[in-house]
């Protein structure tokens, strides 16, 4: 396989989104992980710029939607609050964002305590629409996509020791599973582009509304598929606004949090301010169906999200590639298997 000059590979990461492909439904996670991967310095590896991985990542980046259209409950149970968080949530528990645990299971302990000490904070839950048993969290997204740059680590780190010691199929190996990580990763960070994703109005504004924003409760489906389909969003449109990113700084932080989950958490709350903005243009009549394709304003906004979020992607894939050092361990063990096979030098003619 060959690696695409610059200007093939752009003509290559157009076609991937079919012409008829929109925004956030299985097109726009493919818009944000298509333009995420030509957000990637030059000096990324070449691998995940060959057509059949680029086309791969794309089409991973709809596999999470894909549980979720199972029944099964033990799937649905534990990877449907991966696509969400409440934000809001955090501090009716008596949590703060800024300090909560980077700790999926400590977390949840937490939250579960303050829940439980706060609960007339909270929405009644209908065991009717519960039967999964998620209706109780808050969503888990920071950690899904903390947990998945890890795990990008690890792919880089085993990858550097194979390209050294390893055989061919053992790279092949680790660069599929490189790319498998990377295009289900982005998935969640695309989520996590789409405000209605990071609020308790997911589905319309809920409680008090002395604003008198809409209560439609098909108003999540309206942004993530309808009104970017009417208004005819590609990825052609987002390609000339995509810059290549630079690995992001990895410090403590406070406490001892996590770096990576530390500036996932500032992406979520920078995205989190935009649900009342989204909630406005819809009050001001941007969002209707007749306005799609003759008014900029919705259309720019939703454009301004899937870069955002595909630029976000890349900034994770990048510094897991640059944070990710040899897999010591990995590379003990290959040089045993080495040593074993090598034949000792013979032994020197008897005089």
């Amino acid at each position: 396989m060959h690696t695409l000059r610059p200007a093939l590979f752009a003509t290559l990461i157009t076609s991937l989104v079919a012409p008829s492909a929109h925004a956030w439904d299985y097109e726009g996670h493919r818009i944000v992980n298509t333009a995420a991967l030509a957000a990637l310095p030059a000096d990324f590896p070449a691998f995940v710029r060959e057509p059949a991985a680029a086309e791969r990542i794309a089409f991973l980046a709809g596999e999470p939607d894909r549980w979720r259209n199972m029944t099964d409950l033990p799937l649905k149970h534990c990877a449907s609050p991966d696509h969400y968080f409440d934000y809001e949530q955090i501090a009716s528990a008596g949590l703060d964002v800024k300090t909560m645990p980077d700790l999926r299971y400590v977390f949840m302990s937490q939250f579960a305590a303050g829940r439980a000490a706060h609960l007339a904070e909270f929405q009644v839950i209908d065991p009717l629409k519960n039967a999964d048993h998620t209706a109780e969290w808050p969503g888990f997204a920071p950690w899904v996509i903390t947990e998945s740059y890890a795990k990008l680590k690890s792919g880089f780190s085993y990858l550097k020791v194979y390209q050294e010691i390893g055989t061919p199929a053992e790279i092949a190996n680790a660069q599929a599973n490189i790319i498998y990580i990377m295009g289900v990763m982005g998935h969640f960070v695309g989520d996590c582009s789409q405000p209605l994703h990071l609020s308790n109005h997911h589905n319309g504004w809920v409680g008090e509304n002395p604003n008198g924003y809409t209560t439609w409760s098909g108003f999540h489906a309206w942004i993530d598929g309808g009104f970017a389909n009417k208004s005819g969003i590609k990825v052609d449109d987002l390609l000339p606004r995509v810059t290549p990113v630079k690995p992001m700084v990895m410090v403590a932080n406070p406490g001892g949090r996590d770096p990576m989950f530390a500036a996932v958490v500032d992406y979520i709350t920078a995205q989190h301010a935009f649900v009342e903005p989204l909630y406005q243009l819809e009050k001001s009549g941007a969002l209707k169906a007749e306005e799609a394709t003759t008014s900029t304003v919705g259309k720019k906004f939703i454009e301004d999200r899937l870069l955002t979020g595909s630029q976000e992607l890349a900034a994770i894939w990048f510094t897991a590639w640059k944070e990710a050092g040899p897999d010591e361990y990995l590379r003990t063990q290959l040089e045993k298997r080495r040593d074993a096979a090598t034949p000792p030098p013979a032994a020197p003619p008897t005089p």
